[in-house]
């Protein structure tokens, strides 16, 4: 996959827009290089398995579970570049980290969804594809698809945090809320700008969706496989 997304990279960038380009490809990079060096990508600890005791060590856990868990960090760039693609698109990153902070709370009430790794991996998939597409459904029907991947998302990050103290409690919830926005937000805001410069606006992001595809078909894969 990589050599794939490295023999792309230098054809987009001469272009036009090489530098928001290369950044693009960066983030892309960056999650496929996790991909391929972390032992167990589903399996995200920053605190070796232990629970947060104060609000630094919760507000870190929070911000580490986005980042170094692929199939979320790669998901959230595919959020914030679809939100570049439409006009009211903002609200599609907002809607998941909304619903992210509800499927937390599932998590801590002891109620269960069926196959969260499943539909985490599918939802990395799937916005792989819209984002690849030609024609985009309206925002609402994405920030809708948002929505839902956004719960499960919630409910894996809810695995490392329950039984926790109130405080690191609250704040590993700040902290994957505001890594997983500002991570959406850098993504649409880099999107916005190869949409403006590139001579073939699009094509950047659709093949930044085609990569997606492939880091969600590799962790479906390894579900179904495994």
């Amino acid at each position: 996959m990589l050599s794939m997304l490295t023999s792309i990279g230098p054809k987009m960038r001469g272009a036009g827009s090489s530098a928001w380009v290369r950044s693009l490809w960066g983030l892309l990079l960056s999650g496929c290089g996790l991909l391929l060096f972390t032992p167990n990508a589903l399996a995200h600890h920053p605190l070796d398995g232990r629970l947060p005791s104060n609000f630094f060590e919760g507000f870190m856990s929070g911000v580490a579970h986005p980042v170094i868990g692929v199939d979320h960090f790669v998901f959230v760039i595919a959020v914030g570049l679809i939100s570049a693609l439409m006009r009211q698109g903002v609200m599609i990153p907002i809607a998941f980290v909304i619903a992210g902070l509800a499927g937390t709370g599932i998590h801590l009430q002891s109620l269960d969804l069926p196959a969260p790794e499943f539909f985490i991996s599918a939802s990395v998939l799937l916005f792989g594809v819209l984002l690849a597409l030609k024609r985009h459904p309206n925002w609402r029907i994405v920030a809708g698809l948002a929505a839902v991947a956004g719960i499960f998302h919630g409910y894996a990050y809810g695995e490392a945090i329950v039984g926790a103290d109130m405080t690191p409690m609250v704040a590993y919830l700040a902290g994957f809320t505001v890594i997983q926005l500002g991570v959406a937000l850098g993504a649409r805001g880099i999107g916005r700008r190869i949409l403006k410069g590139h001579q073939m606006p699009e094509l950047p992001l659709r093949f930044s969706g085609f990569a997606i595809c492939g880091v969600g078909a590799a962790f479906l894969s390894a579900l179904i496989l495994g």
